[in-house]
């Protein structure tokens, strides 16, 4: 009998031991989160919806993150700032809208004539790619993880037609990161815009041109009502990483539990992000030249001047920035070796189906 009663004490006793420790490694905790984009875009804005639900899914509802689309908690281009004064313990945003801060932060988005989504991720996770993003971010009081990317963006909307790198000079185009760069060097007027302010900006003339992103946002965002000429390939983009930046203060204090649960929610909200814009693109394609747009193709002497204006411009921040010239070194390599594997297997084998793609499968 006294035995029973002592083994029944002990087992309350390590239950009340043990109910403690289970609330230190699973808290409530709430965070907030502004981003860069608008809430009319079900992709971008969209994927900072899903990284919030899946980490609270993943953490049994104890670790809640509340999102608010651009502006409303503070400004598009700004998120990096909250971020790095503690004003919001993270954020989700874009590296390259920060190149008035550090010019190399344009790596963890993305490079014109640089790495597809894929590339990209291989870069950062296998090819060195993240210790350096890592060094960058540091330098904010921040860490970011990757959590989307846009695939292959179109080269923009255009007023008028171009037809040579003359037809650029004096365009007022909206456009962002180190593509401002580039436009410059051609002699065209960058401007950096939010998403959302876009279209006024078109409507009302004060912009000759915007690259955004893609059909599906893009017509969603009504850019064929003001530019009747769509160009592609991205080349200035082949692919634009978004990040999840987190305030480190804010980070060391969470659970280890609850950090994994922020990794696996953004790399799950990664591959949603991208898979929605390469089933969505097309179909919006198809509906806007259904509906008068001009579709046309950068003009190879047009291409040959982006890629050779891009050189000018890694070449000059590399020349001033040692931290641009440190990352530019490893993402060049990496990119190269990249182009040379595409074109023995998968790069070929894609340009041999899209030239017989009328007589095959």
């Amino acid at each position: 009998m006294q035995r029973r009663r002592f083994l029944t004490l002990a087992g309350a006793g390590g239950a009340a031991l043990a109910a403690p420790a289970v609330a230190q490694e699973a808290p409530a905790i709430s965070w907030r989160m502004p981003s860069s984009f608008p809430r009319s875009l079900d992709t971008v804005w969209g994927a900072a919806e899903f990284l919030c639900a899946r980490v609270a899914a993943l953490t049994d509802g104890k670790f809640n993150i509340r999102p608010f689309s651009a502006g409303e908690l503070v400004p598009p281009l700004q998120v990096l700032d909250a971020v790095q004064n503690g004003t919001t313990e993270c954020g989700h945003t874009a590296g390259f809208y920060y190149l008035g801060k550090e010019p190399a932060l344009v790596f963890d988005t993305g490079v014109p004539f640089g790495l597809t989504p894929r590339q990209h991720t291989a870069w950062l996770l296998h090819g060195g790619g993240a210790a350096l993003i890592d060094e960058l971010y540091a330098g904010f009081n921040a860490l970011a993880i990757p959590c989307g990317n846009t695939g292959a963006q179109m080269g923009g909307w255009f007023r008028k037609e171009i037809n040579t790198p003359d037809d650029l000079k004096g365009l007022r185009i909206r456009t962002p990161g180190l593509l401002s760069m580039v436009y410059e060097k051609l002699g065209a007027i960058p401007q950096q815009i939010a998403g959302s302010d876009i279209y006024p900006a078109l409507e009302k003339g004060s912009l000759d041109a915007v690259e955004f992103v893609g059909p599906y946002d893009d017509e969603k965002l009504g850019f064929a009502k003001v530019a009747s000429y769509y160009y592609g390939p991205g080349v200035l983009e082949l692919g634009a990483s978004l990040c999840l930046a987190i305030n480190r203060d804010s980070w060391a204090k969470l659970p280890p539990r609850y950090q994994e649960a922020l990794r696996a929610a953004s790399a799950t909200a990664a591959d949603d992000l991208l898979a929605k814009y390469d089933a969505n693109n097309i179909p919006a394609l198809k509906r806007l030249v259904g509906q008068g747009v001009k579709l046309k193709a950068w003009p190879p002497e047009v291409m040959h001047a982006m890629q050779r204006a891009t050189r000018e411009v890694l070449d000059d921040y590399a020349a001033k920035n040692p931290s641009f010239a440190k990352v530019l070194v490893s993402w060049k390599a990496f990119r190269n070796d990249q182009l040379l594997w595409a074109s023995v297997n998968d790069g070929a084998a894609e340009n041999y189906l899209m030239a017989t793609r009328e007589k095959g499968l």
